[in-house]
Order: structure tokens, then sequence, then C-alpha cells
């Protein structure tokens, strides 16, 4: 456990360095009734404003701007409630491990079904994404445990920067009306679909995210089997 604790993490996001000043900031003047835990609860509103947002632009394309408010809410909370306990030096570092990351679950899993169940994505794509979201997810935690290092951001890109994404892919199909017309009818494995704009972006997202996890996971296997040698037995 005490690994966990003192997991050195590893945040290389291209807006860290702006993204970190504005928290602290904002931290800084914070009431003081606001806690942590209240902003952790903000940033879960803020995964069902943003899957609500999506549900709904089934009636009107012009919800999406709730789903954009609901980023912004969400990077709010999750990214303040830390920053939070670190300025006012009250962190609690196994409670703390132990809510944000179930959290951080669960405020996926209502976001990523969110937009499958858009006019936007098919949810076949989107559990893809999500499915390929958590395995990277996994095995950072387990590195974290076992080495101690708590990755935030692959390839110069956080959630912060995945969230800023989305709003702009929200705006684009909302002010370029060809994005969501443009469909192409495939069948794949014998199921047939209508596939759009976004579920090509999916699918690429999808990708990107498990090329990460197996090259983390060819790069941790050389690096566990090196500190954790094979004993004369041949055994693990």
């Amino acid at each position: 456990m005490e690994e966990q604790r003192q997991a050195k993490r590893i945040q290389t996001s291209i807006l860290n360095p702006l993204e970190k000043k504005v928290l602290v900031y904002l931290a800084e003047r914070m009431p003081a009734r606001m806690q942590s835990d209240q902003l952790t609860f903000i940033g879960f509103l803020g995964a069902l404003i943003v899957a609500l947002g999506y549900a709904l632009s089934n009636l009107n394309l012009n919800w999406l701007w709730l789903a954009s408010f609901g980023f912004v809410v969400n990077w709010f909370g999750d990214s303040l409630d830390g920053t939070l306990a670190r300025v006012r030096g009250t962190q609690r570092k196994t409670y703390g491990f132990f809510i944000d990351h179930n959290v951080d679950v669960i405020n996926e899993c209502i976001m990523f079904a969110g937009v499958g169940l858009s006019p936007l994505v098919n949810m076949t794509f989107m559990a893809g994404v999500l499915v390929a979201y958590l395995a990277l997810s996994v095995y950072v935690y387990i590195d974290c445990y076992l080495k101690g290092e708590h990755r935030l951001t692959y390839g110069g890109l956080g959630p912060t920067e995945f969230r800023i994404l989305a709003i702009v892919v929200n705006c684009l199909f909302l002010y370029i009306p060809a994005l969501t017309r443009w469909k192409h009818h495939i069948v794949l494995f014998h199921n047939e679909f209508e596939f759009g704009v976004l579920d090509g972006i999916a699918v690429v997202v999808a990708f990107i995210l498990f090329f990460f996890y197996l090259v983390s996971f060819i790069k941790g296997i050389r690096y566990y089997k090196r500190i954790d040698p094979p004993t004369p037995s041949g055994g693990q």
C-alpha cells in the first residue's frame, strides 16, 4: 500500500503548465466550506450533464451545447478536487486514491454511454473506445501500485485535452451540417451499420488507446522481468 500512497504523478500533457497554474489559482480562492469530496461530486454531476446533453441531441443537435458545458463542469470538479487538497495540505492519499479512481471509472462509463446514445456515433464503436480506455486505466493503476508511478498522460494528451477535443468536435457538428448527414452503410461481422464521421473518429481513438496500452504493456514486461528475475526453478 505504501507504493500506492507515494506514487509519483507523471503529467506531461500539452496544457499541463497552464492548467496547473489555473487550478492552483482557483484552489487558493475556494470558499473554506468547499471540500474535495464536494468537488468530486461536481465532477460526477458534470459527467451526468455530458451524457444528458448527448442523449437529448437526438431531439435537437443544439443540446450538444449542454454536453460541452458538462465537460467544463466535469473538468472543474475532477481536476480541482486533488489540487484543493494539495494546496490546503489536507490530502488523504489512500482514501483519495480509492475515491478518485473509482469515480473516474463511473464518470467515463456514463459519458461514453451518453455519446453512444447520441445520433452522432454508434454505441458499438463507443463501447470499443471505452474498453480501450479501461484497459489503459487498469495498466496505469497496476503500474502505480507496483512501480510507484502514476502516469496521467500519453502522447502529450491527457483528460483535459480530450475534453477540449470533444467540445471542438461538438462545435464542428453544430456548425457543419454535412458532418452529421454523411453516412456510409457498412456490414461488419454480419451486422449492418450506418458509419458516420464520428464513428471513424471513435475507431481511430480506440486503436490509439490500444496502441498505447500494448506499448506500455510490452515495456512493462521488460521492466518487471528485469527487476524480478525468475527463480532457479523457473517459476513465477
